[in-house]
């Protein structure tokens, strides 16, 4: 078992992560507003398998394999950041759009949602640097084993996700309709989340390499 520090800490850059918008986010919202709370759940259901996929990856050894070869590792190190800096430009730039904005998609059946969901997660760079790149740092082999923290603190942070990502599905239109109204808050958002964005993409590409 991981220790409580670690836990809890772990658990924070979760709920970091989760709050700062991304794929995932960004589709679940658009899929809520458009199409219901309902079909919004259940592409959140898709989400949920492709955190499971990502944790069990971690956890049966992709991580040692990306930290056996520092050049695997440092690229995706990189490529994390500069993906983040790019959601950071989206949310800042002249017309850019926050994730509460309306986007219409077509209906789809709940088969399709829950795999458009699975998909959105699995191809989504935040969720991969969080599991292969974050994760590894919050376990320590003293404390038992590697695999059993990976699956504790992988499924904390889907406990998290879920949660998060679930009243925000439920109340994507009511937020939508608040910062439709007001421009200021819309504009003070998408500002808020640049920055925080564009500070994670920096911590990442300037950190050493784990050793």
């Amino acid at each position: 078992m991981p220790s409580s520090t670690a836990l809890l800490a772990f658990a924070l850059v979760s709920l970091g992560m989760v709050l700062t918008p991304g794929p995932n986010m960004i589709y679940l919202i658009s899929r809520s507003i458009t199409q219901g709370r309902v079909a919004g759940l259940i592409s959140l259901g898709g989400v949920a398998l492709g955190f499971v996929f990502y944790m069990l990856c971690a956890a049966f050894g992709i991580t040692a394999l990306l930290f056996a070869i520092p050049y695997a590792y440092d690229a995706l190190r990189l490529a994390g950041a500069a993906y983040l800096l790019y959601l950071a430009w989206q949310a800042v730039k002249p017309n850019g759009r926050s994730p509460f904005e309306v986007r219409k998609l077509a209906i789809d059946s709940p088969r399709k949602l829950f795999t458009m969901g699975f998909v959105t997660n699995l191809l989504n760079p935040k969720i991969a640097m969080l599991y292969l790149a974050l994760l590894p740092q919050f376990i320590d082999p003293a404390q038992g084993s590697v695999f059993a923290q990976s699956i504790v603190l992988g499924f904390t942070q889907i406990a998290i996700s879920l949660s998060v990502n679930a009243m925000i599905a439920l109340a994507a239109g009511s937020i939508a309709s608040f910062l439709g109204k007001r421009p200021a808050w819309l504009m003070l958002q998408r500002w808020l989340m640049g920055t925080v964005l564009a500070g994670l993409a920096l911590r990442m590409a300037f950190e050493a390499r784990k050793t």
